[in-house]
C-alpha cells in the first residue's frame, strides 16, 4: 500500500439540508469521501452495506488493468466486483450519489465535480465495480492475459492464474457504473460540490 498522501480536493462544498440529517449520512458513506481526501491506492478497507453510482461524459487515461475481485463488508458479506484500475485518470467531469437509509428517511449523498469548473485528475484511480457501461476506445488491448502478470498500471495486479485483461490509451465516453468503492491518489477535484438532502437526485 504504502504510505497515504493527503491531498485535499479543491473547490467549494456545500451541504443543502441540515445538520440532523448530514450526519447519519456522511457517517455511513463517509468511506468514500475519506479515501478520496487521502488518495488511497486501492480498496483495502471494509466497505459500506451501500453500493453507489459514478457517472462521467468522458473518461480518458494511458492505462487500464482489470481483474474480477470481493470486496468484503465489516460483517463478513462479499460483493463481487471487476477491480477497475486506470492509470492518470483524467475525466471531463464526475458524479458519485448514493441512497443512505437515516433515523430521518432515505437520503441521497451526492458528490459532483469538474465541467465548467475544469478537469477532474487522479492518478492510479480504482474502481471495483459491478457493471461499467460506455462508449469505449482503447489504443492496445489484452483479454485474457494473466491477472498476476498485469503491468498497464502501476499496483494493479490479481491471482495467479485468474483471468485478467489490460488495455493503454482508453477512452470512454458516457460512463456509468455501479460501484462499492472507488479510490485514487493525487485527486483533484475543481468545482467539488457535496450534497445530502431528502429529495436528492441520483446521479442517472
Amino acid at each position: 500500500m504504502g504510505s497515504v498522501q493527503r491531498a485535499l480536493p479543491e473547490g467549494r462544498t456545500s451541504w443543502k439540508k441540515s445538520a440532523a440529517v448530514a450526519v447519519p449520512a456522511v457517517l455511513a458513506v463517509g468511506v468514500l469521501a475519506t479515501v478520496m481526501a487521502q488518495g488511497v491506492l486501492a480498496a483495502s478497507f471494509a466497505v459500506s452495506g451501500t453500493n453507489f453510482q459514478v457517472s462521467s461524459s468522458k473518461l480518458t487515461s494511458d492505462g487500464l488493468a482489470s481483474y474480477v475481485h470481493t470486496d468484503r463488508a465489516a460483517d463478513g458479506t462479499g460483493h463481487p466486483v471487476a477491480l477497475l484500475g486506470i492509470g492518470r485518470a483524467r475525466l471531463t467531469d464526475i458524479c458519485q450519489s448514493a441512497q443512505v437509509k437515516t433515523p430521518v428517511g432515505t437520503v441521497v449523498f451526492k458528490l459532483t465535480a469538474g465541467g465548467k469548473a475544469g478537469p477532474v485528475t487522479a492518478d492510479n484511480l480504482v474502481i471495483d465495480g459491478e457493471d461499467l457501461d460506455g462508449d469505449a476506445r482503447f489504443g492496445t488491448a489484452q483479454i485474457g492475459r494473466d491477472a498476476s502478470t498485469l503491468d498497464q498500471v502501476p499496483g494493479i495486479r490479481g491471482p495467479k492464474g485468474k483471468f485478467g485483461l489490460q488495455a493503454g490509451d482508453i477512452e470512454v465516453a458516457d460512463v456509468r457504473s455501479h460501484a462499492w468503492s472507488a479510490t485514487g491518489g493525487n485527486f483533484r477535484l475543481k468545482g467539488l460540490k457535496l450534497a445530502v438532502g431528502m429529495d436528492g437526485q441520483k446521479c442517472f
